[in-house]
C-alpha cells in the first residue's frame, strides 16, 4: 500500500462529513450544546392556561420540555417532551400520537408509551396539576 498524501478533495470531503456528524449530535441535545440536560423539569414550571390543552388531545410545551394531555375534561397527564431514543425534543401531536422529528419515534399521548420505534422506552412521566385554571408541571406540582 502506498502512502500518498490525500487529495485536497478527499480532505475537504472528510472535513465536511465530520462537521455534519458533530452538528447531528448537538442538534439532538435539548439545548443544542451536545450536553445532556434533564429530560424532565427539575423544579415546578408554570405552563399557562389549562384551557390550552384540548380535551382528548395534548399540547407540547417545547421550552419546558413537557407534553400535557387531557384525556377527559379536567384530567391531566404529563410526560417529558424529550425522546427516549436520541434526546430530541418532540414536535407534533397528531391522531393521539406524539411525534419525534429526528428518527420517527411515536408515543401514545395518553400514556407516553412507545407506539413506533426506534425508541424502546416510554416518555418519563411528569407530575402536573391544574391550580386556579393554570397548569404547573414538575416536582411538587
Amino acid at each position: 500500500m502506498s502512502s500518498q498524501p490525500a487529495s485536497r478533495r478527499t480532505v475537504l470531503c472528510r472535513a465536511a462529513l465530520a462537521g455534519a456528524a458533530g452538528l447531528g449530535v448537538a442538534a439532538c441535545s435539548p439545548d443544542g450544546s451536545g450536553k445532556k440536560a434533564s429530560p424532565t423539569p427539575t423544579a415546578p414550571v408554570e405552563l399557562g392556561s389549562a384551557g390550552a390543552v384540548p380535551v382528548g388531545g395534548a399540547k407540547i410545551y417545547r421550552e419546558q420540555r413537557v407534553v400535557v394531555a387531557q384525556p377527559a375534561k379536567g384530567e391531566f397527564t404529563a410526560f417529558s417532551a424529550v425522546c427516549t431514543h436520541a434526546g430530541c425534543v418532540v414536535d407534533t401531536v397528531e391522531d393521539g400520537k406524539i411525534n419525534c422529528p429526528c428518527h420517527g419515534s411515536q408515543f401514545d399521548a395518553r400514556t407516553g408509551k412507545v407506539v413506533q420505534g426506534p425508541a424502546e422506552k416510554p416518555l418519563p412521566s411528569v407530575p402536573v396539576t391544574a391550580k386556579g385554571g393554570r397548569l404547573v408541571a414538575g416536582p411538587d406540582a
